[in-house]
C-alpha cells in the first residue's frame, strides 16, 4: 500500500533558496537600467516585478505540491495540457517581435513565455504516453513514432520563434524520460542523430549562429569583441575581475550598460563579479543538491509514471542551468537562454517553482507493495534482478 510522507522541505528550501537569491542578484544587477529606462523611474522597478513573481511562485509551488501528481496521468489532463501549449506556442507568432524573435504572448499589464509552458507539458506527455504503452515501448509505429511527433511539434514551434536554446532542452528532456523507460539503444541512437543533423542544420542556414559559432573559438579577439563576441567577451570580463571573493554585492562594473542583459541571460556573470567564485560556486552546488534531490525522488517514486515525470523534470531544471552557465563563462556558444530561479522573468520563475511542486508530491509517495515495486522499476533494474545481479 503506498503511503503519504512528509514533504521534502529539503529540495523545498534550495529551491526557494535559489529564487530569493535570485530576487537579490535582479535588483543589484537592474537598478542602474531601470533608472535609465524611465525618467523618474525607481530603481527597484524591476526588483518588486522580481519579488512579486518569486512569491506567487512561491505560493504556485507550495500549492502544486498538495495536488496529487496522479492527476497528471489523466488522458483528459494530459491531452488538454498539450493542446492549450501548443495553441499557445502557435499564438505567439500574432504578435510582434522583440530583439529579433517572437516569444512572448503580450496582454495589456502582462506577458509571458509559452515555451516554459512546454518543458512541463513534454514530460506529462512523454511519462504518461511511455507508461501507458509500457508493453511496447520499443515499438516503432506505436510508440516510438507518436512522442518524436510530440516533441518534433513543440520543438519546432519553439525553433520557429526562433527559440534554439529551448529546443535543446525539450530534447534533452525527451531523450532522459524515453531512456528512462527502456528505450532500445538503436532507436536512441538514431533519435540522437536527427537531432544532430537538425542542430547543424540551424547552423548552417542561419548566419548570425555561424558568426556566434566563429566569435565562440576566441570571443575576446580584436574583430569579434565588438560584434559576435561581445556579449561572452563582456562576461568574461565581469567573471574574471571578480576573483575569488568578488567585489561585493551591488558594487559590480560591467552591469553598468557594458554587459547586454545582466539582469536575464547573463546574471551569472554579476554574480561571478560581486561575488567572486565563492558565489559561483555556491550557486552551481545548489543546482548539483538540487539535481540530488530530484534523482532522489524519481528513483522512490511509487510507480513507472512518477518515476519518468521527475526524471523530465528535473533533466529540464538541470540542462537549462547548465546550458545558461556554460554560455556565460564561454564553454558553448552564445544563446539567450535564462537561469532557473535567478533571471529576471515571471515565466520562468513560476513555472520552474511549479514544477518544483510537482516534485515536491512525488517524493511524499513510497513504501509501494512488491509487486507495484516490480512494475515501477526501471527496465534496466528488472533485466538485471533477472540474472541475478544487484
Amino acid at each position: 500500500m503506498v503511503k503519504k510522507l512528509r514533504i521534502d522541505w529539503f529540495l523545498f528550501a534550495i529551491a526557494a533558496g535559489l529564487a530569493l537569491f535570485g530576487v537579490l542578484m535582479v535588483y543589484s544587477a537592474s537598478a542602474m537600467i531601470a533608472l535609465n529606462e524611465t525618467e523618474g523611474a525607481s530603481q527597484f522597478t524591476y526588483f518588486y516585478k522580481q519579488l512579486g513573481f518569486t512569491v506567487f511562485g512561491l505560493f504556485v509551488m507550495y500549492l502544486t505540491s498538495r495536488i496529487d501528481y496522479r492527476l497528471y496521468q489523466n488522458k483528459t489532463v494530459v491531452y488538454g495540457i498539450l493542446a492549450v501549449t501548443i495553441v499557445l506556442l502557435i499564438s505567439v507568432f500574432g504578435f510582434g517581435a522583440i530583439n529579433g524573435a517572437k516569444r512572448w504572448i503580450r496582454l495589456p499589464g502582462i506577458s509571458f513565455q509559452p515555451s516554459e509552458i512546454a518543458k512541463i507539458a513534454l514530460p506529462i506527455f512523454l511519462a504518461y504516453f511511455l507508461t501507458k504503452n509500457e508493453k511496447t515501448v520499443s515499438d516503432l509505429k506505436e510508440t516510438v513514432l507518436p512522442c518524436i511527433g510530440v516533441l518534433v511539434i513543440l520543438g519546432g514551434l519553439i525553433f520557429a520563434e526562433p527559440d534554439l536554446g529551448t529546443t535543446i532542452v525539450l530534447c534533452a528532456i525527451f531523450v532522459s524520460i524515453y531512456f528512462a523507460a527502456g528505450a532500445k539503444i538503436l532507436h536512441l541512437a538514431s533519435v540522437g542523430a536527427l537531432m544532430l543533423f537538425g542542430g547543424v542544420c540551424a547552423l548552417i542556414f542561419a548566419p548570425w549562429r555561424v558568426a556566434r559559432l566563429i566569435a565562440f573559438l576566441d570571443p575576446c579577439a580584436e574583430e569579434n569583441r565588438a560584434g559576435a563576441g561581445y556579449q561572452v567577451c563582456q562576461s568574461l570580463y565581469a567573471i574574471g575581475s571578480g576573483g575569488i571573493l568578488g567585489e561585493g554585492f551591488a558594487k559590480g562594473q560591467q552591469k553598468l550598460f557594458y554587459l547586454p542583459y545582466p539582469h536575464s541571460d547573463f546574471i551569472f556573470s554579476v554574480v561571478g563579479e560581486e561575488l567572486g567564485l565563492f558565489g559561483t560556486m555556491a550557486i552551481v552546488l545548489a543546482f548539483g543538491l538540487l539535481l540530488w534531490r530530484g534523482t532522489r525522488t524519481a528513483l522512490l517514486a511509487p510507480d513507472r509514471f512518477g518515476m519518468l515525470l521527475s526524471i523530465g523534470i528535473i533533466t529540464g531544471i538541470i540542462v537549462q542551468a547548465l546550458f545558461n552557465i556554460s554560455v556565460v563563462i564561454s564553454i558553448l556558444p552564445a544563446k539567450g537562454i535564462p537561469l532557473p530561479f535567478i533571471s529576471y522573468g515571471g515565466s520562468s520563475i513560476v513555472l520552474t517553482l511549479f514544477a518544483v511542486g510537482i516534485l515536491l508530491n512525488v517524493s511524499q509517495y513510497a513504501g509501494a507493495s512488491s509487486k507495484e515495486k516490480d512494475l515501477t522499476e526501471s527496465p534496466v533494474r528488472r533485466r538485471k534482478n533477472r540474472i541475478g545481479l544487484k
